[in-house]
């Protein structure tokens, strides 16, 4: 079973979160042309190991993580805020509370 601890509400198991995706991959610019977006969103690796991962709390707090996480063991190593805005907004209030 994989369990997430998700940085607003605790761990949880992974039947609340939504898979996102590959959190590793540069997308091209929105006037890319059409064969680089392929690749893009087509062309992934199956990677064995650590990966980055994108999952949504979808029955929580439904906020966007990154996660990264091993696929083989599916042991997990970090989980963050995807959006860099909440990750400073975490790290004052744990500063504010010690």
């Amino acid at each position: 079973m994989i369990r997430i601890d998700c940085p607003f509400c605790g761990l949880r198991d992974h039947s609340e979160f939504s898979y996102g995706g590959d959190a590793s991959i540069n997308y091209p610019p929105l006037d890319a042309p059409a064969e680089q977006w392929h690749d893009a969103v087509f062309l992934r690796e199956n990677i064995r190991g650590r990966q980055l991962e994108t999952w949504q709390h979808t029955s929580g707090c439904r906020m966007w993580l990154n996660v990264e996480r091993d696929t083989v063991s599916h042991e997990i190593f970090a989980v963050w805020p995807a959006h860099r805005g909440y990750g400073r907004v975490l790290h004052a209030e744990k500063e504010n509370t010690e």
